[in-house]
C-alpha cells in the first residue's frame, strides 16, 4: 500500500485560498510582467477549490522552488489506463496567461498525445488556439483527464499525435492498443515507478513534489482506524 507525501503543500488544490477564476483575466498581457505573470499564475491555482475546477483523481501542487512549475498527479479510474498512477507536470511560461502551460508526464504512458522522448502532452486537439481570457488551467485539467477516455481517443486527429504508433495501433489493432495501455498502468504502480526518485522516465525532468512512501502493515491499520476504512480483502462483495 502507499501514501502521498506532499511536502510542499498537504492540502489538495481545491482548498487553495478563495479566488474566482475570473480574477485571472485581470491580469492584462499588455502589462505583462514576471510578478503579474506569477499573480496571474497564483490566482489559477486559488481558482481550482472552486466545484467542478480540479477534476476528481487529479492532486496538484505548486512546485517550492518555483511557482510556475505545478507537479500533479493523475489516478485514472476508468478505460485503457485503469488504475495508472500518472505523474505530470504544468510548466507556466513567463508571459502567462497569454500563452498555454506547457503539460509534461514524468511517468511514462504510452499514450497517442504524449511524446516518448520527453512526455509532452500536446494540448492542441482541445486548444487549437489558446484564449487567454477564455482558457484557464482547469480546462486544462480536465483536457488531460478526457484525453485517457475512449470518446477522445475516437476523436484525436494523427496530425496531433506525438505518438504515431499509439495512434496507428488504436485505429488498426485495438487489442495491441489496449494491452500496452495496460501495461503502462501496470507499469506506473510499481514499486520503482512511484518510489524511486531515479526511476529512468524521470531522467532529465527533475523531482516531483509530490513524494510517494510505501507504508509497513502497521502504519495501514492506523490509517484505516483513523479513517474508519476497511481492507478491500475484507469486504463481501454481491
Amino acid at each position: 500500500m502507499l501514501a502521498i507525501d506532499l511536502a510542499a503543500s498537504k492540502s489538495k488544490s481545491r482548498h487553495a485560498s478563495r479566488f474566482s477564476s475570473s480574477s485571472v483575466n485581470s491580469v492584462s498581457a499588455e502589462y505583462a510582467s514576471p510578478a503579474l505573470t506569477r499573480t496571474a499564475v497564483s490566482l489559477e491555482y486559488a481558482a481550482l477549490r472552486h466545484a467542478g475546477h480540479c477534476p476528481l483523481g487529479m492532486y496538484v501542487t505548486p512546485s517550492p522552488a518555483d511557482l510556475l512549475v505545478w507537479d500533479a498527479v493523475f489516478f485514472v479510474h476508468q478505460g485503457y489506463y485503469t488504475d495508472a498512477i500518472l505523474k505530470f507536470r504544468l510548466i507556466f511560461p513567463q508571459n502567462y496567461p497569454e500563452r498555454p502551460p506547457t503539460v509534461q508526464f514524468l511517468t511514462d504512458v504510452f499514450h497517442p498525445l504524449i511524446s516518448q522522448k520527453d512526455g509532452v502532452f500536446n494540448l492542441a486537439p482541445r486548444f487549437r488556439q489558446w484564449r487567454p481570457k477564455e482558457h484557464h488551467v482547469f480546462h486544462v485539467l480536465h483536457w488531460i483527464k478526457a484525453a485517457f477516455k475512449k470518446h477522445a481517443l475516437d476523436e484525436i486527429k494523427e496530425a496531433d499525435c506525438l505518438n504515431k504508433e499509439a495512434y496507428r495501433l488504436y485505429h488498426d489493432t485495438t487489442s495491441s492498443f489496449a494491452a500496452l495501455a495496460t501495461q503502462s498502468s501496470q507499469l506506473s504502480q510499481s514499486a520503482s515507478a512511484l518510489f524511486d526518485r531515479d526511476h529512468p522516465s524521470m531522467a532529465g525532468k527533475g523531482s516531483h513534489g509530490m513524494h510517494f512512501r510505501e507504508l509497513e502493515p502497521e502504519q495501514l491499520d492506523e490509517l484505516r482506524a483513523k479513517y474508519v476504512l476497511q481492507d478491500w480483502g475484507a469486504i463481501d462483495l454481491p
